[in-house]
């Protein structure tokens, strides 16, 4: 009866802790407006709790962290600040790699990088190669990332299968279409956290993330550290979850 007991405690305790948690990354300008800077230096700032936003995971043990950081519509931004951005991502990806390949990290971008630049769409494929191979905290960057495009991207998969003669449109459901979704091969997204102050999803992971927890913050995002993330946690165990039933 003992072991029984434990048994269900170790349920209970696995159920009340995220795999996988989402975070959308904003603040960053008004952070740096309010310090009377330039936008860009918010972003820098932003570097800074990103990697604490890691390390964070990798000693909770995670399966998996996904981090919004370029969404589609970031484009309308001005010029001077997405090049400031696609800068930084690039000295990001240069000078982290090795740590992040240290603690046993596996990097993926996810999002139409084809618009990127050729420099920075080297960096991304370099560093998703020396990764690759690990298997610790699986770690997702979703750049030049929207929800919409994601689940355009499956549909025209689907399209393609059934103009072959592979697929039958009868045989399009929610698995067929999963399939052709970005991260299907990963844990459903459990917890999502947004910095900022903002109570939306701004077009983020539409699809992984039906039935996943909401965890808002009034926190600009370079001031999130491991206390506010525990903060996350805490919420999030306290929530029950149905998943509709």
């Amino acid at each position: 009866m003992i072991f029984l007991q434990n048994q269900d405690n170790i349920k209970e305790f696995i159920s009340s802790f995220p795999r996988h948690v989402a975070i959308i990354m904003d603040g960053n300008g008004r952070w740096a407006k309010i310090r009377g800077k330039l936008r860009i230096f918010g972003h820098q700032a932003g570097i800074k709790a990103a990697r604490r936003a890691i390390n964070f995971a990798i000693k909770r043990h995670f399966d998996a962290l996904t981090l919004y950081a370029f969404s589609s519509e970031n484009w309308r931004r001005s010029d001077q600040e997405v090049s400031s951005l696609m800068q930084l991502f690039i000295h990001v990806l240069d000078n982290e790699m090795k740590k992040l390949h240290k603690y046993n990290v596996r990097l993926r971008i996810i999002g139409d990088i084809k618009r990127f630049e050729m420099q920075l769409q080297n960096s991304i494929r370099r560093s998703e190669r020396l990764t690759c191979n690990n298997n610790g905290l699986m770690l997702t960057i979703a750049a030049n990332y929207g929800g919409r495009w994601d689940i355009i991207q499956g549909v025209k998969q689907l399209a393609i299968l059934i103009r072959q003669g592979v697929l039958h449109p009868d045989q399009i459901d929610e698995n067929a279409l999963c399939k052709y979704i970005c991260m299907h091969e990963l844990a459903p997204v459990d917890l999502v956290i947004r910095t900022g102050g903002e109570h939306r999803i701004s077009n983020f992971l539409l699809w992984q993330i039906a039935y996943a927890e909401l965890f808002f913050t009034d926190v600009l995002w370079p001031d999130f550290n491991d206390t506010v993330f525990e903060n996350a946690l805490n919420s999030f165990a306290k929530r029950e979850r149905r998943f509709g039933g």
